[in-house]
C-alpha cells in the first residue's frame, strides 16, 4: 500500500501562513521603497534631461547586494517612460543583468542581448564583432530617440570580460546621427570604477550614486509592511522580525536577506503544521540560505575559479585529519595537472593567487599570507566550506569541470 499523502496536501490548502507570498519574493516590486527617497530624488534628477530631448550623463550607481539599487533605478525609469509620453519624446529605457551566464561571457554575448531587447537577432555566435555592433547601431538610429541602457551587476561583465566593451559602448554616440545612447551602470563592487582602465573611465564621464546598507531599524520598517501583505494576521512573533533584521544588519544591510529568512521560515513553519513563526525557525532559515549561498558560489562561478577550488577540495582531502595547510605553489601545481586535464588554458601563478583571493574573500576558505624570509611570501590555506556540504561541492565541480 502506497504512503498516504492526501492529508499533507489538505493542510497546505487549509493551514496556509501566507496571505500573499509573492511579497517576499526578490523578483517582487513594491510600491514604495522605504528609506531610499534621497537616491530615488538623485537618480531622477540626473535622468530629467530626457523629458526636454536632452542625452544625459552615464550613471553608475553603487551598494551591496539588497540596500535597493535595481528597485529604486526601475521605480525612476517607469515613471520617467511614462512622463515621457506625456512629453512626446521618444525614450527607450532596456535592462540587462550582466551576471546572467549567457549575457556576461563575452562582448559579442552582451551586444546579441542588446540586439535581442531592440528586437533584432543575431547568431549566438560565429559573427566578427564588428558586425555585431553594426547591428546593433542600425536597430538603435532607425529613428530620433534616446536609448538608456541598464546594465546590472556590471562589474561582473568586466571581471570576466574587460573594460574595453564599457569603451565601446561609450563611443557609439559619434558613429549615430538620429539616435543617442546613454548607460546606467548597477553595481555591488563600490571600487568598481577604480579599478578600470583610466582612459575607460574618462570616456564613461560618469555621476556616481552610492547606496548605504540598511541599518536594523530601516529593516524593520521594511519587514514590517511586507510582513502585513505577505502573512496573515499574528503569524509573525514581533521578536521575529527584530531577530531577522539583525541577522540582515550583520549581513552589510542586505533586505533581501532578511526577506528570505522570513520566507523561508514561514515555509519550515507551515510544513510542521504550526501556525506562528518563531525564532528557531529564523535560525534553520538561516543555516539553509548560507548552504544554499555556498552551493549557488560554486555553481556559477568561472572554470578557471572552479579548477582552483577543486585543487584546494584536492588538497584538503588528502591531509584530511591533519592539521597542516595548504600552500599557494600546492596549489598551483595540481591547479596545473587540473588544467591539462581538461585541456583549459593555465593561467600564470600570480593570477592563481589573484583567484586564491577572491575565494578567501567569498568565505569559502581562510587564506594567510606569511613570510618565508629570503623565499618570500606564500600564503596558508585552509578550507572553510562546512564538511556536510564538501560532497555536493566536489559533485559540482566535477560535474562543471568535465573531470
Amino acid at each position: 500500500m502506497g504512503v498516504q499523502i492526501s492529508h499533507i496536501f489538505d493542510s497546505a490548502i487549509k493551514n496556509s501562513l501566507f496571505k500573499d507570498k509573492s511579497v517576499l519574493q526578490t523578483n517582487y516590486t513594491p510600491e514604495s521603497i522605504p528609506h531610499r527617497d534621497k537616491q530615488i530624488e538623485q537618480v531622477a534628477s540626473i535622468l530629467a534631461p530626457i523629458l526636454r530631448g536632452e542625452r544625459v550623463s552615464n550613471l553608475f550607481v553603487y551598494g551591496k547586494t539588497g540596500t535597493g539599487k535595481t528597485l529604486s533605478v526601475q521605480y525612476v525609469r517607469d515613471e520617467l517612460l511614462k512622463r515621457s509620453k506625456e512629453a512626446g519624446v521618444e525614450v527607450r529605457i532596456e535592462y540587462l543583468n550582466c551576471k546572467l551566464k549567457k549575457v556576461a561571457d563575452t562582448e559579442y554575448r552582451i551586444l546579441a542581448a542588446l540586439i535581442e531587447l531592440l528586437g533584432g537577432k543575431v547568431a549566438d555566435t560565429g559573427l566578427p564583432t564588428g558586425q555585431v555592433y553594426s547591428k546593433f547601431i542600425e536597430l538603435v538610429d532607425n529613428k530620433k530617440q534616446i536609448l538608456i541602457v541598464i546594465l546590472d551587476e556590471i562589474d561582473q561583465a568586466v571581471k570576466k570580460i574587460d573594460d574595453n566593451f564599457l569603451y565601446n559602448l561609450t563611443r557609439l554616440n559619434s558613429e549615430l546621427s538620429k539616435a543617442q545612447i546613454s548607460l546606467i551602470g548597477i553595481s555591488n563592487d563600490v571600487t568598481f570604477l577604480d579599478n578600470i582602465d583610466s582612459r575607460v573611465r574618462s570616456s564613461l564621464g560618469e555621476e556616481e550614486i552610492i547606496f548605504p546598507p540598511y541599518n536594523a531599524v530601516q529593516l524593520k520598517d521594511i519587514l514590517n509592511e511586507r510582513c502585513s501583505r505577505a502573512f496573515k494576521e499574528n503569524s509573525v512573533d514581533e521578536a521575529v522580525i527584530s531577530k531577522c533584521a539583525a541577522f540582515a544588519a550583520r549581513e552589510h544591510g542586505d533586505a533581501r536577506r532578511a526577506l528570505d529568512l522570513l520566507r523561508i521560515a514561514g515555509e519550515l513553519t507551515e510544513r510542521e503544521g504550526k501556525m506562528k513563526i518563531t525564532e528557531e525557525y529564523i535560525d534553520q532559515a538561516n543555516s539553509k540560505i548560507e548552504k544554499d549561498k555556498i552551493l549557488e558560489i560554486v555553481q556559477t562561478s568561472t572554470k578557471q575559479f572552479q579548477a582552483v577550488l577543486y585543487s584546494i577540495l584536492k588538497l584538503h582531502n588528502k591531509l584530511q585529519g591533519s592539521d597542516s595547510y595548504l600552500f599557494t605553489g600546492d596549489i598551483f601545481n595540481l591547479y596545473s595537472e587540473v588544467c591539462k586535464n581538461i585541456k583549459m588554458e593555465e593561467l600564470t601563478q600570480r593570477r592563481v593567487s589573484d583567484i586564491i583571493g577572491e575565494i578567501d574573500m567569498l568565505g569559502l576558505i581562510n587564506a594567510q599570507v606569511i613570510s618565508k624570509g629570503r623565499h618570500g611570501r606564500t600564503r596558508e590555506v585552509k578550507l572553510s566550506i562546512p564538511s556536510n556540504l564538501l560532497d555536493k561541492v566536489e559533485g559540482i565541480l566535477i560535474e562543471s569541470l568535465g573531470l
